[in-house]
């Protein structure tokens, strides 16, 4: 109890917790029978990364992201991947004394230290490392490994029974368990697909050419190359791709679109599957989705305090539509989760409509566009107006009956959130009037516009920081130098210098003054003047500020104006 009151005083010291709840805590583990640290973890006053943050000065240990650290994978070889995960343990390097320098998550586990002296015998220093990133480090490597173990058994794969065998489709289920499990194209797909994972994969390619198979994972944006394997595999490949989708193996001439539900590292992902008929065979897209929860907020998604003061207004506001509108792949539908779980609340009825369903929402009535079906995003919309809805979500207005509905649906007392393909904020009231809806219903409905670009994030690791030139100085319309950030390239971002990306937003609030201009203006120009002399803050500005904090570099900001 001696070291639970240590460490309380200095959960304390940290403001991590409150003085006045010390003593019930203390009260609680004694009853419970449980530590502190235990205990302040499962009534989640603390979190592992905060814990951890403590704890490293607590013990006086050193506390890093682990992209930081220059791993010797070659120390792999003496841990079982398993084993890590279980005691939350990677070894680093030897030093020149042969001291083991060992990344944990588990400072106060003494089983965890006891089960590392049993696999090599040495002498050891610790570091600080959140829990997480040692589960998805280890299952990168693992991947990698797996990857590689597949392909090299497919390159040597001379077996044509095999081959027929996975050609066959239908019948796999006849064939032997064991030797469907270990086929080398089973192999390589499965690991193809958990790999991308680790990687922060969005999309999969795998694309036929005359004498290869090339594989390619999206990483942030950019496309890049995973693996190659020989084109003659290939009809085995696409069969198990086929029958993971639920797709026709037989049909090879039409496009066709498949899901795969697989669960890896205790999280259940959603795999959108598209194939496209090229000259050397089926190319196949896999979209990535991550169905366990959605933990996005507007911190994460990048949204400043200035830009909040905005959405705030905007998500109080009884009834009206607010847009988000940017190219394909640039975020919207993350931004719009992110509101509907901001407003999601047991008193109010929210009702989606979308093409596809990409996150499940607890509380939150979900409904897919079906084409076929007849159900397009205007009937959909039609039929949710009869179920009572309190907050309506529209995927994408697409056509002038959507926006009609959309808009009187604002109108009449509800609050509608959707998406619009436009450059710019100003551009969506512009677009909405080529739609055929009249400026005035524009001007009464809409609440706000956010439009959003994703750029890369330079990479904690490796990013260089140093003054501006003269050059750097006229793109950033700066007359005294700055210290920004720029992109080097190491082994935790693959060589490129980014890892992740953080959106910038251009935020139209709709006061008086821009309704009063919807109805006299035509111009764009003259729009978007007046949005910002009324505090809309441009897209390329946003992201000029990400530049000088060091976060994003000058190249992504030259990327805007690209567009």
């Amino acid at each position: 109890m001696n070291t639970n009151y240590e460490l309380l005083q200095f959960y304390i010291y940290k403001k991590l917790i409150r003085k006045k709840d010390a003593e019930e805590i203390l009260e609680e583990c004694k009853r419970l029978n449980t530590s502190v640290r235990d205990y302040l973890l499962a009534k989640e006053y603390i979190t592992e990364t905060t814990e951890l943050e403590a704890l490293a000065e607590y013990y006086c240990m050193p506390y890093v992201e682990i992209d930081m650290l220059d791993i010797d994978k070659s120390l792999f070889e003496l841990f079982a991947f398993d084993f890590m995960k279980k005691h939350k343990i990677v070894p680093v390097s030897f030093d020149k004394n042969g001291v083991l320098l060992v990344a944990t998550g588990k400072p106060l586990d003494c089983h965890a230290i006891s089960a590392l002296s049993t696999q090599i015998s040495a002498k050891y220093d610790y570091i600080l490392v959140p829990p997480v990133q040692i589960d998805r480090y280890v299952d990168s490597v693992a991947a990698v490994i797996s990857t590689s173990l597949a392909l090299d058994d497919l390159n040597t794969e001379k077996s044509e029974m095999m081959l027929a065998a996975m050609q066959k489709g239908n019948n796999l289920a006849a064939s032997n368990e064991n030797d469907v499990i270990n086929n080398p194209a089973v192999r390589l797909v499965d690991s193809i697909i958990k790999e991308a994972i680790p990687y922060r994969a969005s999309d999969i390619h795998i694309e036929p050419f005359e004498k290869e198979v090339k594989v390619r994972y999206r990483i942030d944006g950019d496309l890049q190359n995973r693996a190659e394997f020989p084109i003659e595999a290939y009809s085995a490949i696409c069969a198990r791709l086929k029958i993971m989708s639920g797709l026709n193996i037989a049909e090879r001439r039409t496009p066709q679109d498949g899901r795969i539900n697989l669960t890896i590292g205790g999280k259940e992902y959603d795999f959108r599957v598209s194939t496209l008929p090229t000259v050397f065979g089926e190319k196949f897209v896999i979209r990535i989705l991550d169905k366990t929860s959605f933990h996005f907020t507007r911190a994460d998604l990048g949204f400043t305090d200035t830009e909040n003061v905005f959405v705030d207004k905007m998500l109080a506001r009884p009834h009206g539509i607010i847009l988000l509108t940017g190219p394909t792949g640039c975020g919207k539908s993350t931004t719009l989760y992110s509101f509907l779980k901001e407003v999601n609340d047991p008193k109010v009825n929210i009702v989606t409509v979308e093409d596809p369903v990409e996150f499940t929402m607890h509380g939150i009535n979900q409904t897919q566009v079906n084409p076929k079906a007849n159900m397009t995003f205007a009937a959909a919309l039609r039929s949710i107006l009869r179920q009572d809805p309190d907050i309506i979500m529209i995927g994408e207005i697409r056509d002038e009956e959507t926006a009609e509905i959309a808009v009187r649906s604002a109108i009449t007392g509800h609050i509608v959130f959707s998406t619009l393909h436009t450059n710019d904020a100003p551009g969506a009231i512009l677009r909405l009037e080529d739609m055929g809806v009249e400026d005035y219903l524009v001007a009464d409905a809409l609440v706000g516009v956010i439009a959003q670009r994703l750029v890369k994030r330079l990479c904690p690791a490796c990013k260089k920081k140093g003054r501006t030139n003269a050059k750097e100085m006229e793109i950033l319309g700066i007359k005294e130098p700055v210290t920004i950030a720029r992109p080097q390239g190491c082994q935790f971002c693959n060589n490129t210098g980014y890892k992740g990306r953080i959106a910038v937003h251009e935020l139209m609030y709709m006061n008086d003054a821009m309704k009063n201009a919807v109805l006299t203006e035509k111009n764009l120009d003259v729009l978007r003047k007046l949005a910002i002399e009324n505090g809309m803050v441009p897209l390329w500005n946003s992201c000029r500020n990400l530049v000088t904090k060091g976060i994003t570099s000058i190249q992504e900001l030259m990327s805007l104006n690209e567009e």
